[in-house]
């Protein structure tokens, strides 16, 4: 079998198949899947029928799937199940996978994340996992040793989409906000994680809600991958999304509420009416993402 392309690579593949760098985040909310699946506040299975669907709504049409496991746990075993699944159907379809995770810990308890999120059966497979740095940097090194490793990408919390973002991440640290502080201690990981490419393998999350620090985080981390939270249900523009990208590559923007929950989907009473708004939601989005 040949050996997998570094996870830089399957993204760019992928943006370019689909035409935009748009990531649909996969937020399963209960109260807001529609009745048309069952009842998602009682039953798991309405979740996975909503997930199914969704993943052959998107299919071909974007470039990357990020699960928000924070979702899927509440259902405990069964619900991780679910979310498992969706990795393994997104992947078979082509679809690089980001596992929103958020995990952060040091040691042994690290490794397992690691095992758990990036690697095989039992674990997710994902092609990326997202990362809380705060630990520091010993906290992110069985990801980067993983991702060196088996072609795997590393999504690292940088510059949040949330307003509450400012609280830490704007704190002055000798100068500059802490925010910058930790895409200059990233900048080694993203020269090691490129292996001498135009593109690393590791990305970080700069939210869409703020163009300006992404413009500057581009500067900073020329070849890292960008992870764009924040556009549609927050409030950012296609433009404010793609601040730090280049030439529609060097990473995706994420959507999830304004492409999953529509609100002519919510009023949809037939399947065909249902799906009928998402493609029009997902079309919406891709045309903004796309044009230049």
């Amino acid at each position: 079998m040949a050996a997998p392309s570094p996870f830089a690579d399957r993204l760019h593949d992928a943006i370019r198949r689909c035409g935009a760098p748009l990531c649909v985040g996969l937020d399963p909310m209960p109260e807001r899947i529609p009745a048309l699946f069952g009842d998602a506040r009682e039953d798991v299975a309405a979740v996975a029928n909503f997930c199914d669907a969704i993943l052959e709504a998107i299919a071909g049409k974007c470039a990357a799937l990020k699960p928000q496991l924070g979702f899927f746990e509440p259902y405990g075993p069964v619900g991780v199940a679910v979310a498992r699944d969706a990795t393994t159907t997104a992947r078979a379809l082509g679809l690089p996978v980001i596992l929103d995770a958020k995990r952060g810990d040091v040691g042994s308890t690290a490794d397992g994340y690691v095992r758990a999120t990036l690697g095989p059966d039992p674990g997710f497979e994902a092609d990326c996992v997202t990362v809380n740095p705060y630990l520091g940097l010993d906290s992110l090194e069985p990801f980067f040793a993983f991702a060196e490793a088996h072609q795997k990408g590393v999504a690292v919390l940088v510059r949040t989409s949330n307003p509450g973002a400012a609280d830490l991440q704007d704190l002055p640290v000798d100068g500059a906000p802490l925010w910058v502080r930790v895409a200059e201690m990233l900048a080694p990981a993203m020269e090691r994680l490129a292996r001498g490419r135009d593109w690393s393998d590791l990305m970080i999350v700069a939210g869409a809600t703020w163009p300006e620090e992404s413009r500057r985080l581009r500067a900073l981390l020329p070849k890292a991958l960008f992870l764009a939270p924040g556009y549609g249900a927050q409030g950012a523009t296609a433009a404010d999304a793609k601040a730090g990208l280049v030439g529609g590559l060097g990473g995706v923007v994420s959507a999830s509420r304004s492409i999953l929950y529509p609100p002519a989907a919510a009023q949809a009473r037939t399947m065909a009416d249902w799906r009928t708004a998402i493609d029009a939601a997902i079309e919406a989005a891709r045309a903004e993402l796309s044009a230049s």
